[in-house]
């Protein structure tokens, strides 16, 4: 009945969007973390009881701060004497940082090393919350705390198709949609066939990530719901084709952080510019999954609809054979020009 490397990660994800503390441990170093974004005055109190804590923040969020990275891609900071909790989350969300822009100067340290840091951060960004942590080095775990081990062998999320079931559309009367669920507690993703595409032939294919805002409510911000519905569209009308629809929503940061980059871009940052404010990356997606799901059912060969040359890289590099790009230019509106401007100038995407 123990529990395995990867089903403590993911009871660590879920104590994190709690405001759980979590122990990451490595030899004999150990480390209580606990996320910015959900912890609570009693916690900060329980955490500074045990040592003296740091504050550690990616280099995305420390190059905004003006605060020194000495670790590579975190920065730990020296936490002053008279900081408390609103301190705490002022650093780690960029909400306020027009309103209040002198949060520092800021102490970074430089001394012992921060593999467990890392790993703490990995994990904030795997529960979709702010990568943002409050870290106090312990000698012995504190009691009822998830504690996860570095050398312990984290296996590659595994994915089953639960199921699927025939789905006529308005695109295509003959579709499937299959469910897959990873046996790592992470989100569940989507494969939907259009017709009966061929196992031996490119398909005609479509690595859509999930968006609430575009897919769903129609944002004039995005071109995702028009590139959605002309994928689908061009399947229906080629008779066959496979979409996957991944749940990374926002480039894979969540919908929360997104709306917060939303609110950032409101102030004048452009979308990458939002993305690096908050701490996070470009793009934070794991095209991998796609092409795990490809190989599940079957598809070793795509004719790619994409305007974004990463997602080509990752499935040659995962063995997934794309003989053409299929460009996917729709859904330009008056609010998200500058938007896909930026996404071509800095990210690379194919206009």
């Amino acid at each position: 009945m123990s529990l395995t490397p990867s089903e403590h990660r993911a009871r660590a994800r879920s104590d994190f969007r709690m405001g759980v503390p979590v122990v990451l441990k490595q030899d004999e170093a150990m480390i209580v973390a606990a996320a910015a974004e959900t912890l609570s005055a009693d916690r900060m109190t329980a955490l500074q009881g045990l040592g003296e804590p740091v504050l550690v923040i990616t280099r995305r969020r420390a190059e905004t701060l003006k605060a020194r990275a000495y670790d590579g891609n975190l920065a730990r900071l020296l936490m002053p004497a008279d900081a408390d909790l609103r301190w705490v989350q002022a650093v780690a969300d960029p909400a306020t940082d027009l309103m209040a822009p002198m949060k520092g100067p800021f102490a970074s340290q430089r001394t012992g090393t921060a593999d467990l840091h890392a790993m703490g951060l990995a994990l904030a960004k795997e529960a979709r919350l702010l990568p943002a942590l409050l870290v106090t080095s312990v000698a012995t775990p504190p009691p009822d705390l998830v504690v996860l081990d570095m050398s312990d062998q984290i296996v590659a999320a595994q994915y089953t198709d639960v199921i699927w079931a025939k789905l006529p559309m308005t695109v295509a009367k003959e579709g499937r949609l299959h469910v897959f669920r990873p046996d790592d507690g992470g989100e569940e993703h989507y494969a939907v066939e259009i017709g009966r595409p061929a196992r031996d032939t490119p398909v005609l294919a479509r690595l859509h990530s999930a968006c609430l805002t575009g897919d769903l409510l129609g944002s004039l911000k995005c071109d995702c719901g028009p590139q959605l519905r002309a994928a689908l569209a061009a399947m229906g009308g080629e008779g066959s084709g496979i979409l996957l629809y991944l749940n990374q929503e926002g480039r894979g940061i969540g919908l929360a952080n997104k709306m917060r980059a939303y609110a950032l871009q409101d102030q004048g940052f452009d979308t990458v510019e939002a993305n690096h404010r908050l701490g996070f990356e470009d793009d934070e997606r794991d095209f991998r999954i796609g092409a795990k799901l490809l190989s599940r059912l079957g598809f070793d060969q795509l004719r790619l609809m994409t305007n974004n040359p990463a997602k080509i890289a990752m499935m040659e590099a995962q063995g997934i054979r794309v003989t053409e790009r299929v460009p996917l230019h729709v859904g330009e509106t008056e609010e998200n020009r500058a938007y896909l401007a930026t996404k071509a100038a800095k990210s690379g995407h194919m206009r």
